[in-house]
């Protein structure tokens, strides 16, 4: 895809999102060559990087997490960047430092900043939960503001950056979970599952043989910056919105006089507004990764799971009675009614891209 066709001024928006509908196919099969099944993980990953949003990454050691997210920055073109996050790392460690430089001849000695691997356009942030608070709210501080400041100067981090942070559900020893304010910067909760059976088969003959599968690149950074602009775009009808912003206050019981049964039992802490525009915005990309011209209630229901289940602080109540973020958010999915729309504007959604 060439970016110039993304330019909403030479192209059709219908044609542009079917020709990214086309790419993101061609991408799941590039991907595939080296990845067995993970189909929804796949799909989440490219929702949130043409969202333009970040993702934290939830699965046991060994689902192969960090070959994917390589794997996606090699079918893209884009830097890749991993990071290790351990108890000692420090912030500089990260982001870059400032080094002395000296002129032998002149004698004279200057500040040079040397950029550290978060200056990439998909940044592996390993084992997240495993640095101190510093570290990662200096991580968190470069996925908001795009940018690092070191003695007083700012360096802008390159266009695109996404940022996937890992975390092992099962170990929690020796870790430093992330505060729910940072944790609802994260635009989606991607869970890693277990392969099914034949699955583990094939990754078990794929890997322990001598043939590697390599990657053909599909799209570039200034492709991903057109999707991006492309997404926000996407039309959605005032009734869709309404039901994605229901849905998320659905979650709350400070401001709800009268919340559903589940989330008055179960739920301490419930989901704001951030989750309200991510819902959109993930929809936004979700519907033309489907060819889909507009938003629709389907596409908000879709993609509710990863956007609301870091956002959703459960009581005691629920960890007594094994009760799981999803949970909550299936029952909601069940529960919330959407607004039914008149047949005029469902015609002209229909045939309007703006």
């Amino acid at each position: 895809m060439d970016a110039a066709d993304q330019d909403q001024g030479n192209q059709d928006p219908r044609d542009a999102i079917e020709q990214v509908a086309r790419s993101a196919e061609l991408m799941r099969s590039q991907l595939h060559r080296v990845i067995v099944g993970q189909e929804e993980v796949i799909e989440q990953m490219l929702i949130c990087l043409f969202a333009g949003g970040h993702a934290l990454v939830v699965g046991v050691p060994g689902l192969a997490k960090t070959l994917l997210i390589r794997s996606i920055a090699r079918a893209l073109e884009l830097d890749f960047s991993r990071i290790q996050f351990t108890p000692d790392l420090m912030p500089s460690d990260m982001t870059g430092t400032e080094v002395i430089d000296e002129d032998r001849a002149s004698g004279t000695r200057s500040l040079r900043f040397v950029r550290g691997p978060v200056f990439a356009n998909i940044v592996l942030a390993d084992e997240i939960n495993r640095t101190p608070p510093k570290t990662q709210a200096a991580l968190l501080e470069a996925m908001q503001e795009r940018q690092v400041t070191a003695g007083g100067e700012r360096h802008p981090l390159p266009s695109p950056f996404f940022v996937l942070a890992t975390q092992n559900p099962i170990e929690q020893e020796g870790t430093y979970p992330l505060p729910e304010a940072q944790l609802d910067r994260f635009m989606l909760n991607i869970e890693v599952g277990y392969p099914k059976e034949d699955e583990e088969l094939q990754v078990v003959q794929q890997t322990t043989s001598d043939q590697q599968a390599d990657i053909d690149p599909i799209l570039d950074g200034a492709d991903v910056t057109a999707i991006q602009h492309l997404v926000r775009q996407v039309p959605i009808a005032d009734h869709v919105a309404a039901y994605a912003v229901r849905l998320a206050r659905s979650t709350r019981i400070r401001d709800n006089e009268n919340p559903p049964r589940i989330v008055s039992d179960y739920v301490g802490w419930g989901a704001g507004p951030r989750a309200s525009q991510f819902l959109v915005l993930a929809a936004k990309a979700y519907a033309i990764l489907h060819g889909a011209r507009h938003v629709t209630p389907e596409h908000i229901r879709a993609i509710a799971p990863p956007v609301l289940r870091h956002r959703i602080l459960l009581n005691f109540n629920a960890e007594a009675d094994g009760i799981k973020p999803d949970d909550v958010i299936t029952t909601l999915l069940e529960e919330i009614p959407v607004d039914p729309v008149d047949p005029q504007t469902a015609r002209h959604l229909d045939e309007v891209v703006q």
